[in-house]
């Protein structure tokens, strides 16, 4: 499976259009199927920053809505958080792209900048560039006290 890996940053052009690295516009089409956004724009929920994901990982993120009532508030709720300000979007043919201004804003993006895409995994981010290196600086801090939980065992019987 293709990740996103590393950090990079890129400038904001004259028109206020910046480019994806071209590893992650490669993990983009890796995972693209015919007819869908090369990539889905969303806010963060938790952090200053936007989240890019490929239209396959974020169906996976829209299925816990399925088996909520669809008639409910927390679906209501929980639909336009995540729907109401997800944005498809496809590159130019330089793999530029015009970063919605809610987004941009969200992000603490400003014309005639830079900004740094984070890897993490099977999305990535965009930052504005100091806030990322913030952002690394503490996640690596916090990560140092991460224990995660052993897989579960299977049990063997012998008959």
């Amino acid at each position: 499976m293709s990740v996103f890996l590393g950090t990079h940053e890129n400038r904001f052009d004259a028109k206020g259009r910046v480019s994806i690295p071209a590893g992650f516009r490669s993990v983009l089409k890796s995972q693209q199927k015919e007819g869908d956004a090369l990539v889905i724009l969303r806010p963060s929920h938790t952090l200053p920053c936007i989240e890019a994901w490929p239209a396959v990982a974020f169906a996976r993120l829209t299925e816990p809505l399925d088996r909520l009532d669809m008639f409910s508030d927390e679906h209501d709720d929980l639909a336009a958080a995540i729907y109401a300000d997800a944005y498809p979007m496809d590159p130019d043919r330089e793999g530029r792209l015009m970063l919605p201004d809610f987004l941009r804003e969200h992000a603490g993006l400003q014309d005639g900048t830079t900004a740094a895409f984070m890897g993490v995994g099977r999305i990535f981010q965009i930052w504005e560039p100091e806030a990322a290196r913030a952002r690394r600086a503490e996640a690596r801090q916090k990560s140092r006290r991460v224990t995660i939980p052993a897989a579960p065992q299977t049990s063997q019987r012998e008959d």
